[in-house]
């Protein structure tokens, strides 16, 4: 039987908006983790040292390969055991940004190959350096067609960010379990948090269609 409180999914919804907040600080630390460590794993790969190249591919495909929540527990639990002691804050944050480095990586190793075979080439004529060949050149022109894988990884961030509730972080998912044991009510706090994740996530895929067109126009390529 459907037995919705509308007093008691009003009384728990300060508390759940709270947890929301947690939830986007730790959606966003975590990607800007990845956005930085992507870029430099994207980089470490087209490096002209085979073994560094080899290893960092690797190290994708290792990460891409094994789950997230299991990145989340060797990062806390495991840690520890070679001296690595994080809060779980720490520690969650640091597994989302390292697992979505990973998938980011391989979004900006497409942005560079999307880069015409020519502007290298012109690079190398004009004697520039590898540093200024990608900081002047190829990281300005690779980044436009990225955007929207980009962002597309923003938002699964964000809807990964429940997986921190199992370390004890206290984001929005650790909120309405804890609201649900406290009152033996599960109905509302759930269904709220579902309605809170459809509030953020489907705006925020909107405005990351709208802000890839307006890249694409700026650089003419619509």
């Amino acid at each position: 039987m459907f037995d919705w409180r509308w007093d008691f999914a009003w009384e728990i919804l300060p508390r759940l908006i709270v947890a929301t907040g947690n939830t986007l600080i730790a959606a966003g630390a975590g990607y800007l983790i990845a956005i930085v460590l992507g870029l430099v794993l994207a980089l470490a790969q087209r490096t002209p040292l085979r073994s560094l190249s080899w290893i960092v591919r690797e190290f994708v495909e290792f990460i891409r390969s094994t789950p997230l929540v299991l990145q989340i527990f060797f990062v806390f639990y495991v840690g520890p055991q070679f001296g690595v002691r994080l809060d779980p804050w720490t520690a969650g944050m640091i597994a989302i940004g390292l697992h979505y480095s990973a998938y980011l990586s391989e979004v900006y190793r497409g942005g560079f190959e999307a880069v015409p075979k020519g502007q290298w080439e012109a690079c190398t004529s004009l004697s520039m350096s590898m540093r200024q060949t990608y900081v002047r050149v190829i990281i300005p022109q690779a980044l436009p067609p990225s955007v929207a894988g980009m962002g597309n990884y923003l938002v699964g961030i964000f809807k990964d960010t429940p997986m921190l509730s199992v370390i004890g972080v206290a984001e929005l998912m650790h909120a309405a379990n804890a609201i649900g044991s406290e009152n033996y009510r599960f109905l509302e706090p759930f269904t709220l948090v579902g309605i809170i994740f459809l509030a953020i996530s489907l705006p925020s895929a909107g405005l990351i269609k709208l802000f890839e067109s307006w890249v694409r126009r700026r650089i003419g390529i619509d």
